[in-house]
């Protein structure tokens, strides 16, 4: 049991999840390493088509990529993405940690 805000709650309250590294790959693919100690690698290549990520198709956009405040973002934040969505949408690393 946790309490949040005055409220309570049943089991175990979940660490919020951070990148705290990221490092480009071939074929508009990211390393990721998370806060939970984890490497996973995250394909973006399906999300090139959605207009909030369209300038990420140009590579050298791409290969910009820097951490704020636990968040992969591109042009000055102007894109981010959830680090959530990076770990539930990535396969693990296996130790790939190529750029």
């Amino acid at each position: 049991m946790y309490i949040r805000n005055g409220i309570a709650y049943a089991g175990e309250e979940a660490p919020i999840l951070k990148v705290n590294g990221v490092r480009p790959l071939e074929n508009h693919k990211l390393w990721l390493r998370f806060n939970t100690g984890e490497a996973r690698i995250f394909d973006f290549t399906p999300l090139l088509s959605m207009p909030a990520f369209a300038p990420l198709a140009d590579m050298s956009v791409f290969r910009c990529v820097y951490i704020d405040y636990g968040v992969p973002v591109w042009n000055d934040g102007d894109i981010d993405i959830a680090p959530e969505t990076l770990y539930e949408q990535s396969v693990p690393a296996g130790g790939a940690v190529g750029a």
